[in-house]
Parts: structure tokens; C-alpha cells; sequence
């Protein structure tokens, strides 16, 4: 036999599971779920992390999120831009980025990010379209780290991936398109209403909505109260109209017949619209 011959050897997927130590295979995923937790329990809502937009399950791991992550772990990071377009007469710019995550000389894992100037966020005509090129290259190398921090702590399924940006464009159109019925099926991810819609907590405690009208943190959630209360606000005044003009017609200089006052076709509880308010 030729000593310099290469032997082959073909492997498939039960190949590869019966030369795995299951045991091993548990402790492992017993660590990565502990470390889960650890990270759930120690990031910050809000710094570290933004609450999930539109039906989203899972929050968008913020940069500073990302940032601890790698403390923790103990790793370093490096960006190499591998690709990118600069066009300045057109203003125009493109940039991906990857980020190599290393403990000290050893290659841990890698993440891929990228952002150009074409993207919605960034064709508002208050934009400066010269300075675009360095916020492109930074969002693209934040969504690198991101992709990275995510991949060498596994936690995909906790976290969305890269969506801090997005985030914020998605919650200011939000704020902006947002009508009544967007506000009564708001749901609550926090307190003891958790759960529950803006709606079905203004029938319970609408002193509650009030609170989330003036001290909320999320605007989205802030104005959902809002448009609710004025919604409601508006069916009262439109009701105390409806009663002072109804008994002014019934009124005269005769003593009112409340029967009569009561049974008028023009008050609200009378008509036989079931989608009124009252």
C-alpha cells in the first residue's frame, strides 16, 4: 500500500451521533441553558434589550446587551469590512461587516452585518446624506457584534437577531399609524395586567389607562392610552350633549315629561346601532 495514498472515509449523520458522548452532550446543553438564565437575569430591559414590536415573541438584543455578553464570556472582538460601496456624487453607501469574536489567540466564532443607505430609516430628506457612509458602517458593524453574540452564547431563542434599528423605525411608524382598535387590542407584557389589552383593562380599571397615559415609558403604549381615553372622553361629552339637547326640547315652559325625555329617538341608547359605545 502507498504510503502516500489518502483513505477517504465517508461519514453520515449516525455516524457523527454514534461517536458522541451523550453524557457530554447533556451536561452541555444543561450550560447552555444556565447561562440562559444568567443572561435573562442579568440584562436590563430597555438598556439591553427592547420589548418585541409587532406580535414579535422574543426582544431584540440591544448593542450594549451584546457588549456584556462578551464580557461575560470573555471575549474579544475584531471587524474586517469585506465588502462596501462609496458613492458620494449619488450618496450612496453599502457596507458588510464581520465580526470574529476571540479568546486570546483562538477564533471563537464570527458574525456578519450589514447596512446601506438605501434602507427606509435612513431617505428622510432631513438626512445628511454626506454623513450617511460613517452611520451605515457603524449600524453594519453593530449588527455584526450582534449576530455574534448571539451565535456563541445560543441565544437565538430568547433574543431576536439584529433588530434594534428596525425596532425603532417599526415604533415610531407605529406611533404614527396607530388607531383606536390598535389601541384597545394593545396587550400589556408587564405588571399585574399582564396579558391583557388596553381595552379589556380600561372596562376593569380605567384609572390604570390613565396612569399609562401620562407615566408609561413606551410611547407606542402612551399614546394606545391615550387615543382610548379621548375615545372615551369624547363618547361621554357627545352623551352629556345628546342630554342637555334633549331635555331643552322637552323642557320649554312646561315641567319635563321624563318618559317622553327618555324614550327621544335622538339620544344615544335608543339607536339600535350595536356598535356604539353606550
Amino acid at each position: 500500500m502507498n504510503n502516500n495514498q489518502i483513505v477517504v472515509q465517508e461519514s453520515s449523520p449516525i455516524m457523527i451521533i454514534d461517536g458522541i458522548k451523550l453524557d457530554r452532550v447533556q451536561q452541555s446543553m444543561d450550560k447552555i441553558h444556565q447561562f440562559q438564565r444568567v443572561i435573562q437575569n442579568t440584562l436590563v430591559e430597555g438598556h439591553d434589550y427592547g420589548q418585541a414590536f409587532y406580535g414579535a415573541s422574543k426582544p431584540s438584543l440591544l448593542k450594549p446587551g451584546a457588549e456584556k455578553i462578551l464580557m461575560l464570556l470573555g471575549l474579544s472582538s475584531e471587524y474586517e469590512i469585506i465588502e462596501k460601496i462609496q458613492d458620494y456624487d449619488e450618496g450612496f453607501f453599502a457596507y458588510t461587516v464581520r465580526c470574529v469574536l476571540k479568546r486570546g489567540n483562538q477564533v471563537i466564532t464570527e458574525g456578519l452585518g450589514h447596512c446601506n443607505s438605501k434602507e427606509k430609516k435612513y431617505e428622510s430628506d432631513k438626512q445628511d446624506k454626506f454623513m450617511l457612509g460613517n452611520t451605515c458602517l457603524k449600524m453594519a458593524k453593530k449588527r455584526a457584534q450582534v449576530d455574534a453574540a448571539l451565535t456563541v452564547g445560543s441565544l437565538s431563542d430568547i433574543f431576536t437577531q439584529d433588530l434594534e434599528d428596525m425596532a425603532e423605525f417599526n415604533q415610531s411608524e407605529r406611533i404614527e399609524t396607530m388607531n383606536l382598535n390598535d389601541a384597545e387590542n394593545m396587550k400589556i407584557n408587564f405588571g399585574k395586567h399582564r396579558g391583557k389589552t388596553l381595552g379589556q383593562i380600561y372596562k376593569e380599571s380605567p384609572d390604570y389607562v390613565e396612569w399609562l397615559a401620562g407615566k408609561a415609558n413606551d410611547q407606542a403604549l402612551r399614546k394606545a392610552a391615550s387615543i382610548l381615553l379621548n375615545q372615551k372622553n369624547n363618547a361621554i361629552n357627545n352623551l352629556m350633549k345628546a342630554v342637555d339637547a334633549t331635555l331643552e326640547k322637552h323642557h320649554g315652559d312646561s315641567p319635563i315629561d321624563m318618559e317622553a325625555a327618555l324614550n327621544d329617538p335622538d339620544l344615544p341608547w335608543n339607536d339600535s346601532d350595536e356598535n356604539e359605545p353606550f
